[in-house]
């Protein structure tokens, strides 16, 4: 098994930024400056051509971690970030651009080639998450939740089902194609994001992929507008989710 091991370390904003590395996977963690005692942790997929440290990714943590005192990790997903592209990375990248100068339906590139970065991905999170919980701060027996949108999306709805550690999961903007089977085996609380007017993932099949998670509880988010319209108060509704399951969690007696 590899150990997490700390690069640098940085603080702003009542927030210590630590990188990291397990193995070869690079990785960020952001922590309450505070020093608080055990909490919860939420691991976070970056999207489609991002990075862990995509602003995105820092404004969802600062809100976990001022907002909650949660820990927020984010791993580079194989290709992005500080992790060179593969010259299978390089051609789906390719034919993705040549879909879009072409007018052509994106859906079957992203899906077969997110699907093939989720394959790598799951395990590199999971091994992330048993390096994560050797930390006295956060701890092999707390709460952990899982947020993605599009390509955290893709790589995280196999990971969630596959890793019963984590007990609460935002989803959201993702063909459900290569998903359903997976999502199917999820039973955890799910909240789920779609643009309505998405131009790139068709209503239905947003619909299909909520449709087809397992969970008792899980809650559609549907907002009016384009694919890139997505809002940001979907943040703030991920933070209350995470906030009253893994509270909860953390709070109930062993």
């Amino acid at each position: 098994m590899h150990s997490l091991q700390f690069t640098a370390e940085s603080s702003s904003n009542g927030m210590v930024e630590r990188d990291f590395t397990v193995g070869e996977v690079p990785g960020v963690l952001w922590s309450p400056a505070s020093g608080a005692d055990r909490a919860p942790l939420v691991l976070m997929g970056h999207g489609g051509g991002a990075h862990k440290k995509h602003p995105a990714m820092a404004g969802r943590a600062q809100r976990l971690v001022t907002g909650c005192g949660f820990h927020v990790a984010v791993i580079d997903a194989p290709g992005h970030g500080d992790r060179p592209r593969s010259a299978h990375d390089e051609q789906d990248v390719a034919e993705l651009r040549q879909a879009q100068a072409a007018h052509e339906p994106e859906g079957p590139v992203v899906v077969r080639y997110n699907a093939r970065l989720a394959e790598l991905a799951v395990p590199e999170w999971q091994a992330a998450l048993d390096a994560l919980q050797e930390l006295p701060e956060i701890g092999a027996e707390g709460p952990v939740g899982y947020f993605g949108i599009a390509l955290g999306t893709a790589i995280g709805v196999p990971l969630v089902a596959a890793e019963p550690r984590i007990t609460a999961a935002v989803f959201g903007l993702m063909w459900p194609d290569a998903l359903v089977e997976a999502a199917k085996r999820i039973t955890v609380p799910v909240e789920f994001d779609m643009q309505w007017d998405d131009e790139r993932i068709p209503r239905e099949a947003g619909l299909a992929l909520f449709d087809a998670f397992a969970s008792k509880e899980k809650t559609l988010h549907a907002n009016a507008g384009k694919h890139f319209d997505f809002p940001r108060f979907e943040a703030d509704s991920a933070v209350r989710f995470f906030a009253r399951h893994l509270d909860r969690a953390a709070a109930a007696p062993a």
